[in-house]
């Protein structure tokens, strides 16, 4: 495991950015896992920044998200799906046949649609390269500590 510690977010973000970066010029055709939250929003304008400045390419690229609230319509303010437009799609040009994320206002056969959305990230070759925010408490990716750390591990 690379283990790299950077002095504060900017340089996380911008450190994170040009890995990413790198990930796509080697495949352009990349196929991207993203997350939502305040850890991606800095990583998210910094890969938008590379884009503008003409050094980064989303054209070929696949993405897939790693999950929506459901109940929430694409076109909530607080849904997911919002939350990348603003953050990141409009900034960048990954084709709109290319983001893929889950639909919160789904109704009915769960499992179904899951499996539906798992096959189609098989389709696209798997995900090569997958972002995951760490929270505060210490999650990854909505994966919760069985307690919290300031209170230490339960017995």
């Amino acid at each position: 495991m690379l283990v790299i510690l950077k002095r504060d977010n900017e340089e996380v973000n911008e450190q994170a950015a040009q890995f990413i970066a790198g990930a796509i010029r080697k495949k352009p055709s990349l196929t991207l896992g993203l997350a939502t939250g305040n850890t991606m929003v800095g990583l998210y304008q910094h890969l938008a920044r590379l884009h503008r400045a003409g050094s980064l390419d989303f054209s070929q690229v696949t993405t897939f998200n790693l999950d929506e609230y459901l109940g929430l319509p694409a076109s909530h303010p607080q849904s997911f799906h919002r939350f990348m437009r603003e953050n990141f799609f409009r900034h960048v040009n990954v084709p709109s046949r290319n983001i893929h994320i889950p639909d919160g206002g789904i109704r009915g056969d769960y499992d179904a649609y899951c499996a539906t959305y798992e096959q189609a990230i098989r389709a696209a070759g798997g995900i090569d390269l997958q972002l995951l925010g760490i929270g505060r408490n210490g999650h990854i990716g909505f994966n919760e500590p069985t307690s919290s750390l300031e209170r230490g591990s339960k017995s």
